[in-house]
Order: C-alpha cells, then structure tokens, then sequence
C-alpha cells in the first residue's frame, strides 16, 4: 500500500466533495480527492445553479435550514472564491417568477420558495411591466425578488483551483487532486476501512467520505450496505437569442429558464428514470423547447447553442444522506441531494468537514441520517 501524508480520502470530485475538501483544507486538514472522470464535470456542472432565498432563523423543516445554511452563505463565498482563484462563478441576485402550473404547482412551490418569506403575488400587467418579453397570456405571478443564481461550470472551475491553491506550511498541497482515478473497492479490516482500491493502485486515509452521487450506491454495496439513491436524468437546453430578452428567472412547476448575464438563456430540466443512460434526447429537448416558447415567444427564433445531460442523485425523500455509515468507524457519506447538490454544498460541506473531524455539526442532522430507511 502506498503511503499518505492525507488522512482524509473523499470519494467524488463533485460539488459536495470539492467544498467539503476546500473547507478541510481552510481548516488545514489534508485530503485526497479521487474521481473517475474529471473533477466536477457531471450532475454538478449540470445543472442551473437557482439558488432560492432562505431564512435560517425561521426554517420550517430539515431541509429548510440546510438550504439557508448554504444558500445565505454564497454571497461571501463567492468572493473568496473569486479573490483566490480570479474566477468568477457569476453569483449574482436576478430574482425570480413562478407562473401557476397545474399539473405541479405544490411541488413547485415547496422548492422554489421559503415558507418564512412573504412572496408577493404580481398581477399580469404587473409581471409584463418587469418582462415585457413574456408571453401576455401568462397571467399573474409569483415574485422572488431575492432569488439568485451561480453559473456552475464557472463555481466548479474555481472550486478546483481554490482547491489546487491550499499549500501546508511547507508547501505540500493540501487538497491532493486525483482525477481519473477509478474507485474499484473498500477495502476492510474489522470495523475500518483500511484503504481504498483504486485504477491507479491502492490508497490509504484515516477516514473515508463517500461524496460520489448518483455513483455512491454502487460504492457501497459491496459492504452489504443498501443506500436509497438512483440516478435522476436531467436534460437541459442552451438558447443564444442575441439581445437580452429577460433578467428574471422563470419559473413553471419543476422546470426553469435562467438568463445569464450575456442574454443566453438556460431552459431545463426534464426528470427521467433511465439508468445511468447521461444523454439528451428528441423528446426531452422537444418539450424543453415548447416551454421555452410558450413563455418567451421570442425565443422560438433563437440559436439552440448546446444541449446536455446530467445525472442527479436522487434519494427516496428527496433529503441527503449526511453522516457515517453503518457500524464503520471511519466511513461516511454525503449525498443524494437529487436536485438542490449546489445549493445545498456549503452546508453539507460544513457538516461533512466537521463530523470528519471529530466536530458536531453545524446544524442538527437526524433528518439527514443515512440509515433512516433501515428497519
């Protein structure tokens, strides 16, 4: 087995392992991150990077104080990111308009805002007096003035490099980036994970974190250990209509369009139980495209520029599993976040970052206990 000078091995070069390994490494803890791929580039750099208002005072559920533990922390984060990477990963407040939908307005609803916020309802000359773009026949709306939103490829670019930065006092890295380094085995002795095999050889840590998404399942099964998670596809749509057409973020049931700040509109997300199956199709762009226009007429003359698919990892009550696994010491997981990985990363990283090492949490995480399913 080769020797390590990290004692931290996290299993994932996502958004949840990246933020927890920066934050380990603030706190001067070193770990390896290993990732099959490249770092970052799956449902992280996937997705639309919404990030609702919370209040963290008035949560109302688990999920309601995990997501403004993150969410209130972006702001300042992002700056520091920024100020150590030169990378800006374009946070910015653009707020938001959900439209009424009937086949899934609840579900909206329960994503999108926070249950402490008063949400003012905008009558329709209201919401086309803010977007005059909008198809009229839209009606009133839902108004987040407070709703913000990150470009993720641009956060993960500048994660790996805040990450790639973090130097020990005698220059050592601190966050030992390993991409391309397939997990083959956790390999045991008693109660511990002794090391990890790997593509590239074997690897040993003091602790082990299991940050792998959609993929965290297949990771532990061979330890007899049966975690609720499945890959969720989500399709997205990149428009370029030249000119701005809207600044708000819009809002139909689950599915969004985010305008970013050079007029190219983001436009997702299907949900679709396929498997590991990561690629857009006919039917999901169709009906991406249908709601484009039919919320912005205009754009139906627009260039489609890119299309893509992530896979999110979905869990059975749509919560993370946060915590150690089972009866071994040194294990622990962080995942399932199904849609919210981004919004939700600053906290979980948190967490994680205290658990691993020998901290309490920032918040109460019951609700987050791996084996809540268990009998």
């Amino acid at each position: 087995m080769s020797a390590s000078r990290s004692n931290i091995l996290i299993l994932g070069g996502g958004v949840i392992g990246l933020t927890t390994a920066y934050l380990l490494a603030r706190d001067g803890v070193p770990s390896i991150v290993l990732d099959l791929g490249e770092l970052g580039k799956e449902a992280s750099w996937a997705g639309a990077g919404i990030l609702p208002y919370s209040d963290r005072a008035t949560a109302a559920t688990p999920f309601d104080l995990l997501r403004a533990l993150s969410v209130l922390q972006f702001p300042a984060f992002s700056e520091e990111l920024r100020n150590l990477t030169g990378i800006d990963n374009g946070y910015r407040r653009s707020g938001g308009l959900e439209f009424v939908c009937n086949d899934d307005t609840s579900a909206a609803a329960d994503e999108w805002q926070c249950p402490a916020i008063a949400v003012g309802v905008l009558e329709a000359h209201e919401v086309r007096r803010l977007e005059p773009a909008l198809n009229p026949r839209l009606g009133a709306a839902r108004h987040f003035p407070e709703m913000a939103q990150i470009r993720n490829p641009r956060h993960m670019q500048a994660l790996v490099a805040a990450c790639a930065s973090c130097l020990a006092p005698d220059g050592w890295p601190l966050v030992d980036l390993r991409p391309g380094v397939g997990v083959t085995g956790l390999l045991t002795e008693g109660e511990r994970i002794a090391a990890v095999a790997t593509t590239h050889g074997v690897v040993e840590g003091e602790r082990v974190l299991v940050a792998a998404g959609a993929w965290t399942a297949q990771l532990l099964r061979p330890l007899g250990w049966t975690l609720p998670i499945e890959p969720v596809r989500g399709q997205i749509v990149l428009l370029n209509p030249g000119p701005p057409l809207v600044r708000h973020i819009l809002l139909r049931g689950s599915r969004y369009l985010v305008p970013r700040a050079d007029g190219r509109i983001l436009v997702g997300s299907t949900e679709e139980y396929a498997g590991f199956a990561k690629h857009s199709t006919a039917a999901g762009v169709q009906g991406l495209l249908e709601l484009a226009i039919d919320l912005v007429p205009d754009l139906a003359s627009a260039r489609v520029e890119q299309t893509w698919a992530g896979l999110r990892p979905g869990s059975r009550d749509g919560l993370p599993y946060l915590g150690r696994i089972g009866a071994y010491e040194n294990l622990f997981v962080a995942a399932g976040h199904f849609r919210s990985g981004l919004q939700l990363s600053i906290g979980t990283g948190q967490i994680m970052a205290n658990l691993l090492q020998d901290r309490s949490p920032p918040i109460e995480i019951v609700a987050f206990a791996p084996d809540r399913f268990l009998p």
